[in-house]
Order: structure tokens, then C-alpha cells, then sequence
């Protein structure tokens, strides 16, 4: 398939010309959906208490009132769409839709919902797989990053972008507020590898583990230290802005596992939030790990399996790699753990 030529050309035009017909209606429905979400993010305080917790999830994390709306929204919207079920964050099973549906959708239908009253950037994560065959259950989901058809997030900023793979590529589609269509503004997305943007959350850093302690104290002694340059750290603490500022400019994003309880094995999700972010990532000339394997390669073990996230440019993500591997363990972490530098 060939990818269209026109910046601006309408999202279902470039679908039509570069995505299977079955697929392409799927992405439609997600995009209608991200529509009337956006719609209401735009209206604030205006449109309610949006910010508001509603009830506790599955995992005990209070849920918002937009945490509801936009799973209702997209799930609603994939009905007849050809999808047989759908796993979300908000929900603690899968939802069972289309008997005859050929797609399985994995969903996050609002990232960084705390930072909601704040005004920050926020979004939507998803994964598009094939069905297998037979009665849905919850194992149908279990899949390997390799095998997603298409992933993409919404991006709810100061305008709307849609980011998106059917596996050839990241391309970008902008809301266009005048008559509320999708138009094709990027073609594809190369990530650059020339950046010295780093984002983890240093408060946690008592917890985190001698590979990523080592890492982050080598960055943060600049010039003096062994990297011989100097680096900035962004954190917006809203994964999905901080997913797209690394698609557009490069460096490197940190969520690692650590001490804390409940950390251990990192706190993102697999199967709607890394795996998907990790497809994004390499479709755009990054990688994204664990901090030992591809994200892509590991098999879920449950619906709302959690992983560490570490993502960006290539060359930088392979270094965290291989701090992982060959001297993170070995190497005493004096910035962090001895000299106390960061700690007043």
C-alpha cells in the first residue's frame, strides 16, 4: 500500500488508501469517539465536575467522572464495528460486543486523568488485535506486542492529534475545529536520535534500581561526568504528553519497576499502555523495553498485567539497556545512594 502524498488529506481518505477496510472502520469508530470526548475536555469546568472521583476502579484508584465518559464513549462507539471485545483500564473484565467482530481492542480511554483540573495535556492509548476464533474470553487478549494490527493514541492539548500505525509507519492526523474532521498533517513520523531530553520522576529515586540509578547520575553529571554533555530533564507526569513529545523530539522516557510496593513489577499496563506505546515507539524509529526485553516480545500473563516502560530513541534506549545488563547491578550509585547530592 502506498501512503497518500496530500498533507491535509481527510483521515478517512488516507484510512481507505492505506489501511484493510475492516481495520480502517474500526480506527474510524476510535477517531468519532475521540471527538466527543474532546468535545467535552474543550467545554473545562463548563461542562461539569469533570475531575470529580465517581466511584474506585478495579484496582482501588478512585475513578473520574471523565474516566467514565470516555470509556462509555469508546466502547459505545466500536459497537458494530466489527470488534468482538474490548479490555479497558476503567473496567475489570473484558466487554463482549460484536459476535461476529474479527478485532479485539485493548484501551485506556483516559490517560492522566489526575491531571485533568489542572488543564495538562491528556489522551487516549489503544491496541488493535486480531480475534481468534471461538467463544471470547479474557485469554483472546494475551498477545504479544508483535501481533497488534494497529495502535495509536488521541491527544488532547492545545489541538487534537491522532497518532497512529497499521504497521507501516506513525502517521499524524489534527482535528480540524472548523468542521470537526481529521486531517492528515504528518506522514510519517521519523523519531530523531539527536536529543538530550530525559523523563523519569526523580522523587522516586530512593526506590529505583542500581541500572537506573547509575543511568540517571551519569546524566545529571553533564560535562563532568562520563557522558561529556550536559542533558535536560522534562517531566509532565501525563505519560501520554510525555509519548508524544518523544515521538516528535527524541530522548528518552523512564517508568521503571522499583521498591516501592505495588512497583515491583512497573505500573504501567502491558496490553493498553506499553504495548501500544512501544508499537508507536519502534514504527517511528525508536525502541521500547522492559529494561531487559522488547516490550513487543513479552506475552501478557492477565488482562491488566503491569510492566515497567522504558522508550525513545534508539541509541539511548539501547544505553539504558545496557546498564540493565552489563554494569547497572555492578556499579555503586554514589550521586543517589552515598554523596546524597539531590537530597537537602
Amino acid at each position: 500500500m502506498t501512503v497518500p502524498s496530500t498533507v491535509n488529506e481527510g483521515l478517512g481518505a488516507f484510512l481507505a488508501a492505506t489501511a484493510p477496510k475492516d481495520l480502517a472502520r474500526v480506527l474510524t469508530a476510535l477517531a468519532d469517539a475521540s471527538i466527543e470526548v474532546a468535545s467535552r475536555i474543550r467545554r473545562g469546568p463548563l461542562g461539569g465536575a469533570l475531575h470529580a472521583d465517581v466511584g474506585p476502579d478495579h484496582d482501588g484508584v478512585a475513578q473520574k467522572a471523565l474516566d467514565v465518559f470516555a470509556d462509555q464513549a469508546f466502547i459505545g462507539a466500536l459497537k458494530g464495528s466489527g470488534v468482538r471485545g474490548v479490555v479497558s483500564e476503567e473496567r475489570e473484565d473484558f466487554v463482549a460486543l460484536d459476535s461476529d467482530g474479527t478485532f479485539l481492542v485493548a484501551i485506556d480511554p483516559l490517560d492522566g486523568s489526575s491531571n485533568i483540573e489542572a488543564n495538562i495535556t491528556i489522551g487516549t492509548i489503544f491496541s488493535v488485535l486480531d480475534a481468534p476464533p471461538g467463544t471470547l474470553e479474557a485469554a483472546h487478549f494475551l498477545q504479544r506486542g508483535t501481533r497488534q494490527r494497529a495502535a495509536g493514541i488521541f491527544v488532547y492539548g492545545p489541538h487534537i492529534d491522532f497518532a497512529f500505525t497499521i504497521g507501516h509507519g506513525v502517521s499524524v492526523a489534527t482535528l480540524d475545529p472548523e468542521d470537526g474532521v481529521y486531517r492528515i498533517t504528518t506522514r510519517r513520523v521519523e523519531m530523531p536520535q539527536a536529543s538530550s531530553v530525559f523523563s523519569i520522576n526523580a522523587a522516586n529515586a530512593r526506590h529505583w534500581k542500581a541500572p537506573v540509578r547509575s543511568y540517571i547520575e551519569d546524566l545529571v553529571e553533564g560535562e563532568e561526568g562520563p557522558r561529556g554533555r550536559n542533558f535536560n530533564m522534562r517531566w509532565v507526569g501525563s505519560m501520554i504528553a510525555e509519548v508524544y513529545r518523544t515521538l516528535l523530539s527524541g530522548g528518552v522516557y523512564l517508568y521503571p519497576e522499583d521498591s516501592r510496593e505495588g512497583y515491583e513489577n512497573g505500573r504501567l499496563r502491558l496490553l493498553y499502555e506499553a504495548s501500544p506505546v512501544a508499537l508507536l515507539i519502534e514504527q517511528s524509529g525508536g525502541a521500547a523495553i522492559d529494561g531487559y526485553r522488547p516490550i513487543l516480545t513479552i506475552e501478557p500473563e492477565s488482562i491488566h498485567v503491569r510492566s515497567p516502560l522504558i522508550f525513545g530513541s534508539k541509541d539511548k534506549v539501547e544505553r539504558v539497556a545496557r546498564y540493565y545488563g552489563d554494569e547497572g547491578e555492578a556499579r555503586l550509585p554514589p550521586l543517589f545512594g552515598k554523596r546524597g547530592l539531590m537530597r537537602r
